[in-house]
């Protein structure tokens, strides 16, 4: 036991170190032209409403010279049905669609896992994460500022402090931010668990979760969707000043409205790595591992995407033009991509499934995410025709190339899909295919600089490739100290009998 310990005392040493050193590549010189003329959306964040879309999460707007802007109640009151739409999607939504897809004798383990991990991450969120998330240090980690939520409210002026938004001038109350990005980070991290379903320790996985919360998830969110907002801007010095204090992926000018590389490609990174490392489920291959309950399944597809337009179309920030235009986006790319799995199954299996129209609707889902307030409504289409196709493929073609145990086929519909969203958000952002452009602050209009289809394709590619790395790595190096110290594998009698019993001592159905 004690070199059990000495051995995780000395991994959580190389992660710190690792973070610490990290953030002096913020000295390194950032590009800047993207950066002053274009925001990166997040998953709390996106586009300027009524105008052309930002991107990556505001950070707590600076005082104003004169006097504070106001929040407006009706932007208020839409981030807040929108913060609780992301919470449904979680749970009971995506435990639904998980819980349905195993085993009947693994149902409550992966409703547990779920439902324990949302609240682990809710509180991690607001003692330390939303701080390292959103505040200002170095291009990689945030600072302190907020631990706690301190400084949020002050006593001795009797105010709340605000959060910036995609325009000038307009603010939310920031417990609402803190909120709506906290049920982004629980969702990431939720799911995670259906790839490695089915055989994992509890204790192992919520562990893992706080690890690849810390190192992992906080870092990409403050890379993605850090910058200090737009109320700072107000010429091209101004502009260029700011962009520097932002994330450093943000700095590069990636555009991710919701969350594909922070959320969908970091989540299925961290779980195909754990289904490599913890093994293939016994009887893989051999036994019958048949979805136990496909309208479960159903349901909670259907809350998913009933979720999904809180997820989407919150990240305006405000109740605008761009949050109607990801709205509309959420709703026609996921029914396309709803069509185009059940067809492409249908021609290339026999039958169309339930199970594939669900999976179609989530694959949409995962693809118009980073580009939800950039492209327009025909972009949008065509992202989900073609989220549908591929992802088929990634759960069918390319699952059996990798070879591993991905439980709920997480890589193949939240990776591929999230990347092919990412990439493909480079390419329909373009004003002539219909998309918004990168919008510049310091005219407060569409930036009259020429669309560079290639040149945005290419800083998205960048941003993917990061968040595969950042991801994998620090998922290696946490599943392997969790090993150490806990296990990450049940017995496999306890396997065989099934985790309800054996971990929680319950049952999902009796007779």
């Amino acid at each position: 036991m004690h070199k059990n310990i000495t051995k995780l005392l000395a991994g959580i040493a190389c992660l710190c170190a690792f973070g610490i050193a990290t953030p002096s590549f913020a000295d390194a010189p950032a590009k800047t032209e993207a950066a002053t003329t274009t925001a990166v959306a997040a998953p709390a964040v996106t586009p300027v409403p009524d105008a052309a879309p930002a991107a990556a999460a505001p950070a707590p707007a600076a005082a104003a010279p004169v006097a504070a802007p106001v929040a407006n109640k009706g932007d208020t009151s839409f981030m807040m049905i929108s913060t609780l739409l992301v919470i449904l999607m979680t749970i009971p939504g995506l435990a639904l669609f998980y819980g349905g897809l195993v085993r009947s004798k693994n149902m409550l383990s992966v409703l547990m896992q779920v439902f324990m991990v949302f609240a682990l991450v809710i509180v991690l969120w607001c003692i330390y994460g939303y701080s390292i998330a959103f505040t200002e240090k170095t291009a990689f980690f945030g600072g302190f500022d907020r631990l706690f939520l301190n400084g949020i409210w002050d006593p001795a002026k009797g105010t709340f402090a605000a959060a910036a938004t995609f325009s000038k001038g307009v603010v939310i109350p920031e417990f609402v931010f803190v909120a709506f990005q906290g049920t982004f980070a629980a969702i990431t991290c939720a799911l995670i668990v259906g790839a490695f379903a089915e055989r994992a320790k509890f204790a192992a996985v919520l562990a893992f979760v706080v690890l690849w919360f810390t190192f992992a998830y906080l870092p990409a969110a403050h890379m993605v969707w850090f910058w200090t907002g737009p109320d700072l801007i107000t010429n091209a010095a101004t502009s260029a000043s700011e962009a520097l204090k932002a994330g450093w992926i943000w700095q590069k000018g990636a555009l991710d409205f919701a969350g594909g590389t922070v959320v969908h490609i970091n989540a299925a990174v961290a779980g195909l790595v754990g289904a490599v490392m913890i093994g293939k489920r016994v009887g893989y291959g051999r036994e019958s591992m048949a979805p136990h309950s496909l309208t479960m399944t159903m349901i909670g597809a259907s809350l998913l995407w009933v979720g999904w337009f809180g997820f989407n179309a919150g990240s305006s920030l405000e109740a605008g033009d761009v949050a109607a235009l990801a709205f509309v986006n959420t709703l026609l790319a996921t029914a396309a991509a709803t069509l185009s799995w059940v067809f492409g199954e249908w021609i290339s299996k026999g039958k169309p499934s339930m199970l594939g129209g669900a999976s179609g609707a989530v694959a949409g889902l995962v693809a118009i995410t980073p580009a939800a307030g950039f492209v327009g409504p025909m972009g949008g289409l065509v992202i989900g025709l073609l989220a549908g196709v591929i992802c088929l493929w990634g759960v069918n073609g390319l699952k059996r190339l990798i070879g591993a145990d991905d439980s709920l086929d997480v890589f193949g519909v939240h990776g591929v899909g999230g990347i092919l969203g990412a990439l493909l958000t480079g390419v329909f952002a373009a004003p002539q295919l219909g998309g918004q452009g990168i919008f510049d602050y310091v005219t407060n209009k569409m930036s009259a600089d020429p669309y560079s289809i290639g040149h945005q394709v290419w800083v998205q590619a960048q941003a993917v490739g990061t968040t595969i790395i950042w991801s994998a790595v620090v998922s290696v190096i946490a599943y392997k100290l969790v090993d150490i110290v806990i296990g990450l594998r049940v017995p496999e009698e306890e396997e065989r009998e099934g985790l309800d019993i054996t971990s929680h001592g319950e049952q999902a159905y009796h007779g």
